[in-house]
């Protein structure tokens, strides 16, 4: 009786082992939300159709670019000494300033949050 009894929670075990690992996965992939998700639409990048009189808002302005005192303080940051903007761009602000190397120089990005293209 007492063999039956171990071969029988041996076997419970094992079915239980097998289930969990089984389970964990699925669960895994489950995305609850309740309530507002955090993010809104994604932004409609298309143009107005033709003959809409009001555009929406933020159409047809000058996005705001890259404000230069931004690119020098994110320079900074990244290891540049005396940091000074020398070329700005429709597409790249370039900042030129000292390293622990010598003169070097960084690209930002001319858009919101001058983000860091590339460093020479």
């Amino acid at each position: 009786m007492m063999q039956f009894l171990a071969k029988a929670g041996l076997a419970v075990m094992l079915t239980a082992g097998t289930l969990a690992g089984t389970v964990a996965p699925a669960a895994a992939q489950l995305n609850i939300i309740i309530g507002e998700p955090d993010r809104g639409p994604p932004q409609d990048y298309r143009r107005p159709p033709p003959g809409y009189d009001r555009p929406p808002p933020g159409y047809g302005r000058p996005s705001r670019g890259c404000n230069p005192q931004l690119a020098e303080n994110l320079a900074r940051d990244y290891g540049f000494r005396r940091a000074r903007v020398v070329d700005i761009t429709p597409r790249r602000v370039i900042v030129q300033g000292w390293t622990r190397r010598g003169p070097d120089e960084m690209s930002f990005g001319n858009v919101r949050g001058c983000p860091a293209l590339r460093r020479r």
